[in-house]
This record gives structure tokens, C-alpha cells and sequence, in this order.
């Protein structure tokens, strides 16, 4: 297929039909949804023309997986948030092992996700690697095999904050992105609905560099599946706008461009002498050049709503807005129902594990007409989505 599309009768790069599945709300005044009902939105009504067809806008999806509850990036962790009835799981941060395969890790160090450091036949791989511009110690993804990974056993990534999670360390393997592809046939068979995921490429320049590009080695896979359609449920996502871009020319897959705080650069930027900032891409200028390739952004959500000195919640930015003005749908993260995680506004009590407000949250970051929201804990995205849609 290499950069021939040919899903779109117009010829163009599935565009008009990602445009389909992936629309942006027309919105009134102060950001507000266009007289639709709660029933509606709840029920993925699409006369707003917001969110990913077919499925409930807000849209919950599983950070992760189900991660405020199982060790992240796991099959149990992915499992768990479609139990719970996460609209879409965010299954696979994508990082290559030395032999060229992909699996799902949150970064490639995996000494604080797996228990390599248990394994003594592993101990001199620990090394010390510049990982966009930061010097990382630990093991990494892209020195072992894929036979070697899968020796090892995943584990808890913040254990102070979710201590019971830990109960499941050492229960599941490393998957790979093509177990995941597997495992959402199998669950989409078995649910007689469509299963979505929502794979993220990670450090695309760092791993091209090394000879291990990420987004041809997706392309192949999501082509061998059949998944790389305009309406395809599998959306993609990248903090690098040229890595979407690359994959723009690669699959007609829905694509977002995740974007970080304020005042950083995409590392991909910084390695090609781009000045930009976040803060330059969320301008309406901005916005319009990731639209010409991308369907959606996903920002912190501290570009939604800013917080002040002392971490609590202050007005909204205009972002909401100005992206559905150019056609893009908007997927913020990450909402953690743990107080550390929070707008101070928002917390209860001091414990680094003890829940806050979270329900609050939620409200204050729908009513600003995002599209959906990453959080660790579907269960209460969606009993939150159900207050806020009915109420």
C-alpha cells in the first residue's frame, strides 16, 4: 500500500471520510453543546457532529487500560476497563524491541513497569540513555529480544499512590501490538459489538534515529489486520506532529496530536530547529496546520482549564472552541481519581491513595464541551458522564 490510499473515492488521504468518523461540535456561546439533549449526547448522537461515530460522546476512555486498578499497559488492565464499559482503551503505548517488534509499555525504560531488575541475567543491561533530551537510567525495550520481554512480568508503576494494585504484580507478561489486535477481534466477537483501541507511537525520533522507526512498523501491522480504514476502531495518537504527519501519508486511520504543557516543544520540533510551542499550536493558526493532517488534539487538561498558583481550577481557555471551530475534536488528559492527581480545589484529606472530588472535576472539565477524556478509572468517567448528561 505504502502512501497509496485508495479507502476515499475522492482520492484524497481519508480525509473526508476521518472527517465522518471524527467531527467537531458547532458550538454557541460560552463553548455549550448546540441544544442537544442529555439523552442524545449520551446515547452518541451525532447531529453535533462531536466525537467518534457510534460511540457516547463524552467519550471514556481507559488510560491505559483500567490502570487506577490493575498494573497499566496489561491485557488485565484492558480487559478490566471494557468490563467496566470503557468506550474506547487506550491499548498499546508502542515501543520496539531489538528485534523489531512492538509491545506495550509506557516508556521504553521498563525498570519501574516490569521486574527486571529480579532478573540477574539481565543486571548489565541496566544503562544509562539520553531519552528526549533527559538522561535516563534504567532497561530498556530496544536492548532486549521479544523473546527476552516476555520472561518478564509487569508490575505496578506508582505504588504509593495505588497500593493495592500491587496485589496484581508479576500476574501478566509484556504484550505485544499484535496480541493487542488479537485480543480486540476475540472481544469484539465475544461482545457483539465493535471494540476500540487507541494506541499512542512513543518517542518516534528517538527510536528512527536508532533504526527502529515506529510508524511503518504500525502501518504494516494495522494493514496486515485489515485496521489501517478511515473506519477502522483504532485511532492513533502521537506527541510528535510529524510523526502523525508520517503516519498521515502511511494509514487513513484517525490520527491526534497529543499536546503537553504550555510552554514545552514536541521533541521533534527540538530536534529540527522548529521555535514552536505548545502554546504556538494551540493558536488558531495552530490548530488550523494540525488540522490539515490530524482529526483531533489531545491536550493536558490543564490547556482546558489552567490552574492558578496554588493548583486550583481557574477560567476556561478558549481551546475547546477554537479547535471545534477547525474541525477537531478534543481528548484531554489524564483525570486520576487520587488526590495527588487533582486540581487542589478538588482534593480530600492528605493520603497520597485517598480519593478526591473527582466527580466535581469531571463536571467542571464537561461543561467546557470537550469531546472525551483519558482517566484511569472508567467506572467513575462514566457514572460522572451519567450525572453530567442527565443532570
Amino acid at each position: 500500500m505504502g502512501t497509496q490510499h485508495t479507502h476515499e473515492p475522492d482520492g484524497q488521504p481519508g480525509v473526508t471520510g476521518r472527517r465522518a468518523l471524527l467531527g467537531a461540535a458547532v458550538l454557541g456561546t460560552g463553548g455549550a453543546v448546540l441544544g442537544l439533549s442529555g439523552t442524545a449526547r449520551a446515547a452518541g448522537a451525532r447531529q453535533d457532529g462531536r466525537g467518534v461515530k457510534g460511540l457516547p460522546v463524552p467519550t471514556i476512555i481507559g488510560h491505559r487500560g483500567a490502570s487506577g486498578y490493575r498494573p497499566e499497559h496489561t491485557l488485565g488492565a484492558y480487559q478490566l476497563a471494557l468490563d467496566m464499559g470503557a468506550d474506547i482503551v487506550e491499548a498499546g503505548d508502542l515501543v520496539p524491541t531489538r528485534d523489531g517488534h512492538l509491545v506495550c509499555r509506557h516508556e521504553p525504560e521498563i525498570g519501574g513497569t516490569t521486574d527486571v531488575a529480579d532478573h540477574p541475567e539481565f543486571a548489565d543491561r541496566r544503562t544509562t540513555k539520553v531519552l528526549d533530551g533527559v538522561p535516563t537510567t534504567g532497561w530498556f525495550t530496544e536492548d532486549f529480544t521479544l523473546a527476552e520481554l516476555k520472561t518478564l512480568r509487569a508490575t505496578e508503576r506508582i505504588p504509593a499512590n495505588r497500593p493495592h494494585n500491587t496485589l496484581y504484580d508479576g500476574r501478566w507478561e509484556i504484550p505485544t501490538f499484535e496480541e493487542v489486535l488479537r485480543w480486540q477481534d476475540e472481544q469484539t466477537r465475544k461482545r457483539g459489538k465493535q471494540v476500540w483501541i487507541y494506541p499512542e507511537l512513543k518517542h518516534p525520533t528517538y527510536f528512527r534515529k536508532l533504526g527502529l522507526g515506529l510508524e511503518e512498523r504500525v502501518a504494516k501491522l494495522l494493514r496486515a489486520h485489515r485496521r489501517d480504514r478511515w473506519n477502522s476502531p483504532v485511532i492513533l495518537q502521537s506527541f510528535e506532529p510529524t510523526s502523525i504527519q508520517r503516519l498521515n501519508k502511511l494509514v487513513d486511520n484517525p490520527l491526534v496530536v497529543l499536546l503537553s504543557g504550555a510552554g514545552t516543544r514536541p521533541w521533534d520540533f527540538v530536534e529540527t530547529g522548529d521555535p514552536r510551542t505548545v502554546a504556538d499550536l494551540v493558536k488558531p493558526a495552530g490548530l488550523r496546520e494540525i488540522a490539515s493532517y490530524a482529526q483531533g488534539i489531545g491536550p493536558t487538561l490543564d490547556l482546558i482549564i489552567p490552574r492558578d498558583g496554588a493548583g486550583n481550577l481557574t477560567e476556561p481557555t478558549g481551546l475547546v472552541a477554537d479547535a471545534h471551530k477547525v474541525g477537531l475534536i478534543l481528548h484531554p488528559y489524564t483525570l486520576r481519581n487520587e488526590n495527588p492527581f487533582l486540581p487542589a480545589d478538588f482534593r480530600r484529606g492528605t493520603g497520597a491513595d485517598a480519593y478526591g472530588d473527582v466527580f466535581g472535576a469531571y463536571r467542571a472539565y464537561f461543561a467546557t464541551g470537550i469531546d472525551g477524556i483519558f482517566t484511569d478509572q472508567p467506572d467513575t468517567g462514566l457514572l460522572a458522564r451519567a450525572d453530567f448528561v442527565n443532570g
